[in-house]
């Protein structure tokens, strides 16, 4: 069987898949993007297809699959009207902005524990990935996500420390008695 023109499967299979997509998701803004991320997948992957017959089933499964890919990323990262977790978010001074630069991370890492700082150091730092963190450290994959995800956390806080830290040596001596 002949290479579909990619034309004609999308004259073909656009309106379909559409529909399909709009059903799972129940908006028109969403489903639009993943018929479009679909026929960008196949446009990038398609012709690793060998079976030239099961093109449509390919095209709905990989609809299907990158539905299910951005509601797992959805419930992971859910997204908020920063109105509503307003409240939970740190103050952040214009102060705190223009000092929290490499060096303060970098400080800050430092004091990160030994177990978590050099996961963080190959991801961050040194671009490696998890399968690379885990063969350079010897240790398996999903220990490596678990102590970037601690380290991370642990950062933070020491980051946010010497922030706070720092912004107490900004306040007058008379006035930081007084608080």
């Amino acid at each position: 069987m002949e290479e579909p023109d990619f034309d004609q499967l999308v004259s073909d299979y656009y309106q379909p898949l559409y529909r399909f997509a709009l059903s799972l998701t129940g908006r028109e803004a969403e489903a639009s993007d993943l018929t479009q991320q679909t026929f960008f997948l196949w446009a990038s992957k398609g012709q690793q297809l060998r079976d030239r017959s099961k093109v449509k089933s390919w095209l709905f499964t990989t609809l299907h699959r990158e539905f299910l890919g951005s509601r797992r990323h959805a419930t992971r990262f859910p997204q908020h009207e920063i109105e509503s977790v307003e409240h939970e978010l740190p103050p952040v001074t214009p102060m705190t902005i223009s000092e929290l630069d490499a060096n303060t991370v970098m400080q800050a890492l430092t004091r990160v524990d030994e177990t978590f700082r050099a996961p963080l150091m190959l991801f961050y730092l040194e671009d490696h990935s998890y399968l690379e963190i885990a063969a350079i450290l010897d240790i398996p994959i999903g220990t490596v996500m678990s102590r970037l995800a601690r380290g991370k956390a642990q950062l933070r806080t020491l980051i946010a420390d010497q922030i706070n830290a720092e912004d107490r040596k900004i306040i007058p001596l008379n006035l930081r008695q007084a608080l």
